[in-house]
């Protein structure tokens, strides 16, 4: 980047995101931008900027993972504190968009509260959104602002292309019928067989799979899905699928949530390997399923979308390529 845009381009990160935001520096070759957060002991939060960032194009970026509200609150405090400190531009970076599995109505007396979320990052003075696999790509149109969404597949895609010649035959399997064209993609992009898992709930936490469509026997399996949060659905369609004689079974996702059970269910699953993405930091809290998982980070995806936003380039055209 020339003086001027490391000058003009500031880049901050709150709490939940701090890795992550220090490898897009670092791929932007830029600073990391000088900030902070202090919590007070009754639990409130103070964010202090501590450089100048007047007419300045800023980018906050921050994850509203567990716990959700702490780290939303964080990023609404971040984008008052750039408001009011007089950036020019300010756009919030939300790798993991918390509450995005509440974008409707299930039952009556019942909120929708991704929209809720969205009106109040734009209400905090945001002028535009980065975030990436929305659980429900509607809500984009929750936000009266422009928002950017990215898609980590292109990552995830390399990888498996990467290792390929260790997991040949491919089957591309859709964990439930929800996620079917995403996987289709996959699949399609990868030029590899296809299968979709017929998915019944029995309960918020249970879930039983009971037939599979497509032939996965002598495959290597590949489940993508764009987050795992319990790992009840992946899990079971683990064993669904190594009970139809597959080879061998590897969950893909962006966004690991992994909370509840999901370690533990994991770990004494059939799957053999799980990629994710860093949206969502692993860490210690992994350590039990560590042997299977591989962690891919999205941090030059974004780089370079910050990159074009800032350069008010296209962002679509990141995806027009298909990996070799």
């Amino acid at each position: 980047m020339s003086r001027a845009d490391r000058d003009d381009l500031k880049i901050f990160c709150g709490g939940a995101s701090q890795n992550l935001t220090e490898q897009i520096c670092r791929y932007l070759e830029i600073p990391l931008g000088q900030g902070h957060t202090d919590r007070f002991p009754d639990g409130e939060s103070l964010v202090k900027i501590e450089e100048d960032v007047r007419g300045r194009d800023c980018f906050i970026v921050q994850s509203t993972y567990d716990p959700v509200d702490m780290h939303l609150m964080e990023l609404l405090i971040y984008i008052d504190c750039l408001k009011r400190a007089s950036a020019s531009r300010i756009t919030a970076v939300v790798p993991y968009f918390g509450y995005a599995r509440q974008d409707s109505k299930y039952e009556g007396r019942t909120p929708i509260t991704a929209k809720l979320v969205a009106n109040l990052i734009t209400a905090a003075g945001a002028d535009r959104v980065l975030t990436m696999d929305l659980h429900a790509a509607q809500i984009q149109g929750f936000f009266d602002i422009p928002v950017d969404h990215l898609n980590a597949t292109p990552v995830i895609l390399k990888h498996i292309v990467a290792q390929r010649s260790d997991l040949d035959p491919i089957c591309v399997v859709s964990p439930d019928t929800g996620n079917v064209k995403a996987a289709g993609v996959v699949a399609q992009t990868l030029d590899a067989d296809f299968a979709i898992v017929d998915k019944r709930r029995q309960s918020g936490s249970r879930v039983e799979s009971a037939n599979i469509i497509g032939d996965v026997k002598d495959k290597t399996v590949v489940m993508v899905d764009d987050m795992i949060t319990t790992a009840g659905t992946i899990c079971e369609a683990a064993k669904l699928v190594v009970a139809h004689k597959a080879k061998g079974a590897v969950a893909a996702c962006t966004h690991p949530v992994l909370v509840g059970m999901a370690m533990e269910r994991i770990a004494e699953s059939p799957i053999d390997k799980v990629i994710v993405c860093d949206t969502i930091p692993c860490g210690s809290r992994c350590r039990p399923i560590e042997t299977k998982l591989t962690e891919l980070s999205v941090a030059e995806l974004l780089g370079e979308a910050i990159h074009r936003i800032h350069h008010n380039q296209s962002v679509s055209s990141l995806f027009k390529k298909k990996p070799q």
